[in-house]
């Protein structure tokens, strides 16, 4: 399922919460970024839902062969559905593009991070952003 603007707010909750304590620790103002359907009424298209009984568990946008935004219902975190999120916008990348699959993660993430390298993402690149 896509973001369409009847699950955005439901949405606009969960990506604010996943985002919030990194955005605040890294001094990325404003905190709760997400405020509006327009902000990423062209890339919905994009970013992916996962939905149990109308109750949004997480998320993953698939920008070409970049993952961006994976999120996880704070409720739902812990038990393995960041991963199956992963795995499943990797599989939809490779499906359309022979080239290799990359993302950006915030060393601040350090469990994101590990996740990414757990299944064989390699850091190739930093930049202080702050």
């Amino acid at each position: 399922m896509i973001v369409c603007n009847a699950h955005f707010q439901q949405y606009m909750k969960i990506y604010n919460a996943c985002f919030y304590e990194m955005r605040k620790a890294l001094d990325i103002e404003p905190y709760n970024f997400l405020n509006d359907y327009e902000q990423i009424s062209e890339k919905s298209k994009d970013i992916f839902l996962f939905v149990c009984e109308e109750e949004i568990i997480g998320s993953v946008a698939c920008y070409g062969t970049e993952i961006d935004d994976l999120i996880v219902n704070k409720k739902f975190q812990n038990k393995g559905y960041g991963k199956q999120l992963l795995l499943w916008g990797i599989n939809y990348i490779r499906q359309s593009s022979n080239e290799s699959v990359s993302l950006h993660v915030a060393k601040w993430n350090e469990k994101a991070l590990k996740l990414y390298e757990k299944v064989g993402f390699n850091i190739i690149n930093t930049d202080i952003v702050r």
